[in-house]
Parts: C-alpha cells; structure tokens; sequence
C-alpha cells in the first residue's frame, strides 16, 4: 500500500491583499510599476516552474485517495443549502502538496462562462453545467488566456497564443511535458502545440515532436502495445501517425526515444542523460488505469464491491513518479538556465467519467506519488530559492461527494476508513464548474495571491486558472 508523509495542517495563508491584487490583470511583457516594488520581481522570481496537473482533480478526488490510503481527510464539510451552514470535518495533512505555503481554489470555466460563488453552494445541481473540457482549462493553464471548449493553444479567434514551453524556450530554458495517459492527449497538447481540434492526435503528436524544441516528451500512446502492454498483431496508431512515430523511434526527429521500463526508471539516476527524450511507455492509452482486472466485468465496466489493487498492475510500463524524475533530470541537464515542466495525472479523469472509485484511489495516489517525487527532486538538486511547484487541476470530473448528497441532502463529506473504500456518492459523468485546488510553494507563489481577487463561502480564496500561467509570465515576460 502507497505510503505517503502525514503532517499537520499548516498555518492558513495570509489573507488577501485585494487592494494589491486588483493591481494584476493579464501581465505584458514589462513588469508593472507594482511588479517592481515587490522583491520577488526583482529578479527572485523562479529559475524552474513545475506544473502538476491532476486531470478531473477536484478536492473530494484527493481526501477520497487519503481517507483509503491514510484514513484522514483535509477538506471534508457539509453544506445545507437552504441555510448555507458550512460544518467541517477534523482535517489532517496527507499529501505532500496539503503542507504548501501557498492554498486557494480555481475557477476552470470556458471563454464566455463564469463561476458564481453564492448559486454554486444553493444549488446542487448548479455546477454540472457550464464547464470546461480538457483542450480549453488545459490552454488557460499553459497560456493564461480563456478559449473555448475543443481548442488545443488557440484564442476564440484560432489565433495562436503563447505557452509556458515556448516561453521557458525563448528564455533559454529546457521545457517538457509528461503524461499517464497519451502523449498528444488534449492536456499536454495544450502546453505545446496549436490546433482547431484537440482530437486530431495525428497533427498534434507530429506538431510536438517535429515543429518545437522540447527537450522531452513522455507519456502512454503506444501503437504496438494494448492496454495491458502485450504485443498487438496489428499497430494502432491511434495517438499518433505512423510515420511520425517510425521517425521519432528511429531516433529521427533529434530526441533519444525510450521505451522500455527500465531505461525510464534509468533516466532519473544517470550523470549523462540524453539531451532530449521522447518517452512512449509500452502500452496503448494509459499506464495503468484501461488495464484488464478482475474489478471489471466483460463490458469494462466496475464490478461493485471491488478493492483498488484487485488487479495486478502492468509490469513493464514506468509509473508517472519515474517518468517526471526522470524528465526532471534530463531537464536539469540540458540548461543552466533553469527549466519548465508540465506533469499530468491523466487518469484521474477517465475515473471520475467512469464513476469508478476503486481506480479512482489508484490513480490519485500515482499522481500523489509523482507531486512526492518532484518534492525529492526540488530538495535535493535545486532548492525552495530557485523553484516553484504548482499542484493542481484542470477540472473536476464525476461531481464525487458524501453520500446522501443531492439536491434534497445538499453537500456532505466522505467517510472512511484506512483500506476501506469511503461512503461516496457520484453526481455525473462529466466535467463539473466546481472551484479545484491549487497548491504552490517556492518563488512565486505568493503572487498567486495577488491574483485571487475572488471568496467562496466555502473555498475561501479563489483565482481565475489563467492567473496561473498569468504569475510565471509575471516573472518571465511574455516576448
């Protein structure tokens, strides 16, 4: 069973200074006068931005992960919705992440939505409409600029905007993306490439590793593996075309193409890593999660009463925490000048869609594994001084809740056990307009207040996701 730090819960963030905040709206290249006069912008911003995105991510997602692993809970409540009466549970720290210096939520709506705070606690059923797919939150996450749904790196006009990759590029950084889920899917996609359709995989994967200067690329998408990582009679290419993938195996397109399991786990370890990577785990679209098991019947679908880890894991893929330490590595060798990454938990999603609790656990802990493993990485090769770790989401998925929860019981927590599935209850099979979390520590991340200009009555704090890009172009300009 997954083992991970307990702490208590730290000290609540400094309240907001709206005053300073509202001094911050879309950063242009030059800083303002306000910039100026904090000592964080004056040349102390971070060298190194590491992004950590749980896809579908929303709070319930990670106490649902810590109530079966650790059996505590950080932010569990209920809320009348008549009353508004908020009564909260005894919280405890169980992921690293829930001892960041710096603690707010995010709005994650499209171009043209919005969040209201007031409505989304009165009305259950307020946050199943109104929400952002992958393509658009990933954008305003990597770009800080809202799009519309279905649009991979472009504004609601199809024009092209500047990412985080690109700019850590232009400013003399290394740059990469990594997935537990294909490589060109709609999140990492959104950190690199520009696209009308976040489905054409094709142009996408050809546009990531032909047309920009990453120094690596990772994630699940193989065409000669299936779900379970056995040889297939027949390749797939589902997620990317074959001639860019023949290229890029055959070391054709200037990065070092890695496969197997062992030579991921090897990267984090080396002294002389590859100058660039492209990283296509041995399975077909994720790691772990779409693996065959006996928690699933004939039709895939969850077989109540299952247990996470029923199913034995795939055995000759790398797990997400191998895959970042060892993008970091590379990373942290091709320039002096620090570096970007973008670390997504992909599968997070695909549970909450399918309602499926028992993966659910499994892949909030791959995910909590991998936010460890960057912690390691920042303590022991770089420093709080020089790096900024950002854990978030995109958007929450499933509207997971307490049981009883619904229109007529409104907001109740999860209860559990340690290695017990918790009292849960699911609300859709979709993407939600609910706030997510944001957790960030290191220089940096105190600007992320700045730009909270908005309170929840529950949440308390909250920024648009856009602000999140919006603070590392804050320090680095915009070009």
């Amino acid at each position: 069973m997954l083992v991970l730090h307990n702490r208590a819960r730290p000290a609540p963030a400094p309240s907001i200074a709206t005053a300073a905040a509202l001094a911050f709206g879309l950063v242009a290249a030059t800083a303002s006068p306000a910039l100026a006069d904090d000592p964080e912008a004056q040349g102390f911003g971070p060298d190194n931005v590491i992004v950590l995105i749980g896809d579908g991510m929303g709070y319930d997602q990670i106490d649902a992960a810590s109530l079966y692993r650790d059996g505590t809970s950080y932010n569990q409540f209920g809320v009348d919705p008549d009353t508004g009466e908020v009564e909260r549970e005894p919280s405890e720290a169980s992921a690293v992440y829930e001892d960041f210096d710096v603690q707010l939520s995010a709005a994650t709506y499209p171009e043209g939505g919005s969040y209201d705070p007031a409505t989304a606690w009165s009305d259950f059923d307020y946050v199943n409409n109104g929400y952002t797919d992958s393509a658009a939150s990933g954008t305003a996450l990597a770009t800080g600029v809202h799009t519309d749904n279905g649009l991979v790196g472009l504004d609601p006009d199809l024009l092209p905007v500047r990412n985080l990759t690109e700019r850590a590029q232009e400013t003399g950084r290394a740059s990469g993306v990594v997935s537990d889920v294909p490589f060109s899917h709609a999140t990492p996609a959104a950190f690199v490439a520009h696209n009308e359709d976040r489905s054409a995989y094709d142009q996408i994967a050809r546009e990531m590793l032909t047309e920009h200067e990453l120094d690596v690329v990772m994630g699940a998408g193989h065409p000669h593996r299936d779900e379970d990582g056995r040889p297939v009679d027949e390749a797939q290419y589902d997620y990317v075309d074959e001639d860019t993938y023949e290229s890029a195996s055959a070391g054709e397109t200037g990065f070092t193409f890695v496969e197997e399991a062992d030579d991921f786990a090897d990267l984090a370890e080396t002294s002389t890593p590859p100058e660039r990577v492209f990283g296509l785990a041995q399975v077909a679209a994720t790691l772990q999660y779409d693996r065959s098991g006996p928690d699933l019947d004939e039709d895939g679908e969850p077989i109540e009463g299952s247990e996470p880890y029923d199913a034995a894991f795939n055995e000759d893929v790398p797990s997400l925490a191998e895959m970042a330490s060892g993008a970091l590595n590379v990373l942290d060798h091709s320039s002096d000048e620090g570096l970007f990454l973008m670390v997504e938990g992909g599968a997070i999603d695909w549970a909450g869609h399918d309602n499926n609790i028992n993966r659910l656990i499994e892949e909030q802990n791959e995910f909590d594994r991998a936010v460890e493993a960057v912690v390691d990485w920042v303590e022991a090769e770089s420093s709080w001084q020089e790096t900024l770790v950002v854990v978030t989401a995109d958007h929450e998925t499933g509207y997971l809740a307490g049981p009883g929860a619904g229109e007529d019981g409104g907001w109740t927590p999860l209860t559990g056990e340690a290695g017990e599935l918790p009292e849960h209850s699911w609300h859709s099979g979709d993407h939600t307009n609910m706030l997510v979390p944001v957790y960030a520590q290191g220089p940096g991340a105190s600007r992320m207040q700045h730009h909270a200009h908005y309170e929840d009555p529950v949440q308390g704090a909250y920024l648009e996701h856009t602000d999140i890009a919006n603070t590392v172009f804050d320090f680095w300009g915009r070009g």
